[in-house]
Formats: structure tokens, sequence, C-alpha cells
């Protein structure tokens, strides 16, 4: 039997996770909305911005490390929430904050995640984030907001652009959500295809409920419980008066994340939140909008220093990291990514995919002439007045 490659890129980290998960499980990750021109476009607008190199600079004391939303991190990066993220491994939200204590990156848990607060702080050593997605019922609301205060988080993260499921394609193929005998033998086709999933995750893993959520649906295992659920319980009128509310109520860093028009930073900081990730739900949300990357600097300039900005969308390596920082970004959070490495090689994998976004981030550092993080600005990109193009 040949030796497999190990895996190098979060790219060779899909592929694993494409051949161990279930069809629909595999495509709800990784997919987006429509086309899937944004998701398409968040990747390849990091790759447009080149680097300016610089050489003969004393490099030999380069250091990675940065403050996050007031939290000492090994590198400007955190993980996003990713709904669901925990079937992909076994008790997956566990493995993954351990992964990133063990690489001094903050793990952020989703509303939806598979194992819940209670759960992650057992498992964690360092404070943690918590997302939150604004329900219908306030009531289950308020017991979320109480229930993280009291594990541990101080960082809030607030979902803005999720008032109903984007259309995403994929779903429909894999008939989530339908109904029928057809789309139910067809997600049971893929699930048989996979009997190492369920022998690690769907039977080693049990429960399989959303773990914070669990008084309020049981089902994670069953997609078309899960959708009907965020159909009925998402709540579309969400304004900037509940933001208020919201304000109020938390009494730690508030963040709203999936903010792209520079218009709406001006809010933000009237209602007084502390920061914004720049995103644009991973391209699952409004297909044609605008990649991340195209959004921040516009951002940059609307928050004047008053907010902290996170940006996510297309993270790719510990090159777009230092990107995102010359664009003018405090840190970035990375999605897909870690789910890719977790569901392909485990907490293990997930260790080594960051070391090595850690490592490219040095690299970069050392072949631009800056050692310290918070010297990455707009002078190590390189300008059109500098490019051949303009010879």
């Amino acid at each position: 039997m040949p030796i497999k490659p190990c895996p190098a890129t979060p790219e060779d980290y899909r592929e694993q996770a494409r051949r161990r998960l279930p069809r629909f499980l595999f495509d709800y990750v990784d997919g987006g909305a429509g086309r899937e021109q944004t998701l398409d476009w968040n990747a390849r607008a990091w790759g447009d911005i080149r680097l300016r190199q610089r050489v003969l600079v004393d490099v030999g004391g380069i250091d990675t490390r940065a403050t996050v939303l007031g939290q000492d991190c090994g590198l400007p990066l955190a993980l996003s929430p990713i709904g669901l993220g925990g079937m992909t491994a076994r008790r997956g939200e566990v493995q993954a904050v351990r992964a990133a204590e063990a690489c001094g990156v903050p793990f952020t848990l989703s509303t939806v995640g598979l194992c819940g607060l209670d759960e992650v702080s057992r498992a964690a050593e360092q404070p943690f984030w918590f997302q939150l997605y604004m329900l219908k019922d306030r009531a289950v609301v308020r017991s979320l907001l109480d229930q993280a205060w009291q594990v541990g988080c101080r960082n809030l993260l607030f979902t803005v652009d999720l008032p109903m499921p984007g259309s995403r394609q994929r779903d429909v193929r894999n008939g989530v959500g339908m109904p029928g005998l057809r789309p139910k033998l067809l997600k049971i086709t893929q699930l048989l295809s996979r009997p190492g999933w369920i022998w690690n995750v769907a039977l080693r893993g049990k429960p399989l409920s959303l773990g914070s959520m669990s008084p309020y649906i049981k089902a994670a295992s069953n997609p078309d419980d899960f959708k009907h659920w965020v159909d009925q319980q998402f709540d579309p009128s969400v304004t900037w008066d509940d933001i208020a509310w919201l304000r109020e109520s938390w009494k730690g860093r508030l963040v709203l994340k999936g903010v792209l028009d520079a218009a709406d930073a001006k809010p933000a900081i009237e209602v007084g939140v502390d920061g914004l990730v720049v995103s644009n739900h991973g391209g699952r949300q409004l297909d044609g909008v605008p990649a991340t990357a195209d959004c921040l600097p516009r951002l940059v300039e609307a928050a004047e220093g008053r907010l902290e900005l996170l940006v996510d969308g297309g993270i790719r390596s510990g090159i777009d990291v230092f990107r995102a920082l010359a664009l003018g970004a405090n840190g970035v959070m990375m999605g897909r990514p870690w789910v890719w490495a977790l569901a392909g090689g485990g907490q293990a994998g997930l260790e080594r995919l960051l070391a090595a976004f850690q490592d490219e981030l040095r690299i970069a550092m050392a072949l631009t002439g800056i050692t310290r993080v918070a010297d990455i600005g707009p002078h190590c990109l390189e300008s059109l007045s500098n490019s051949d193009e303009t010879l």
C-alpha cells in the first residue's frame, strides 16, 4: 500500500475531510450560497494583495504574539464559530479548543455547536469566546448569556448577517430539509458510505445533540430537524435596538460579526460595541457580495480606531494573516480550514495546521523586514506606484 503524503495546506486537509465525512455534512461545511461566487472571491482577493519584500534587515527576534480582544495570543488569529462543527470529529469542539490552546489562539464556540458551554469549559484552561444568534425567544437568549458568563466567557460575538439562512444549493442536492423518501434514502446512502465516521463520531461521539441548546432542540444528527429549527427560531426582525439591549445585558466585550458596509460602523460605535468582524459568513449568505478583503480597508477608515476589527473569509495561510494585518485588521478569524483539519487529522491535525500558519506568518514578517506584529501596516504592501505595472 503506498504511503500517502503528509498534509501541508488547508486544501490537503479539505481533501482528507471530503473522504471521511458523509457528503451532506462535508457539503454543509464546505459550501456557500447560490453559485458560490462570493465563496470563491473571498480566497482569491487575499491572493491579489502583493507584499513588499525588504532585505538586509535584522529579523533575528521575530515575535508573532499579539493581543486580540483583550486576550494574549500566540499569533493574531482565532478559530471562527462553526455550526455543527463538532460533528466532523468525535466531540469536535472539545478537540478544537484543546488544539487552539496548545497553539495559543482563542476558540469560539457556536450557539449551535455540538458540545455545550459546560463541556467545552471543562476541556479549556483559558477563557474561550462564545458566538450568539438572536433567537425569537429572548428568554433563551438571556439564559445563554448567563451560561456563557458563568463558564468564564468574556468575549461575545453576535452574528448579524443571518436574519434567515442563505440559499445553499449543495444542501438542496443532498436532500437536506426536503420531504419525501428519496431525500431520506440519499442521506442514508451517504452515511453508509462513511462507516469510519459512523463508528468514530456517530456512535462513539454521542450524544449528537446541540450542547448549549439541548433543552430546546435535541437532534443535531438529523439535518432536516436542524434546518427546520433554524427556520423557525432565527429572528429576522433584529435591529440596532436589539443590539442596544444586548449591550446592556452583556458585561464583557461585545463584537458584531457579519459587517461589510462602512456605513454600519457609525451605529456600531454609537450603540457601544467593542469590535466588528468583517465577514460575509464565509460566502454562505448573500452570494454576490464583495470579498471581505475588499471591504476591510473601508471599514478600517470608518472605524477611526474606535473599534477593534477582525476579518474572516478565505483566510488560508499565515501570509493571508499578514495581508489582513497590513490592511488594518487587528486580527483574523479562520473557519473552514480548522474544521477540515479536525475532520482530516483530529486535534493533532489542527495543531499542525495552526503551527504552519504561525510559521508562514513568521516567514512573511522576516522577508518584509518586520519583527513585531504591531509594526505590520500598509507600508508592507506593494503599491501600484512601486509595481512593474507602472513601468
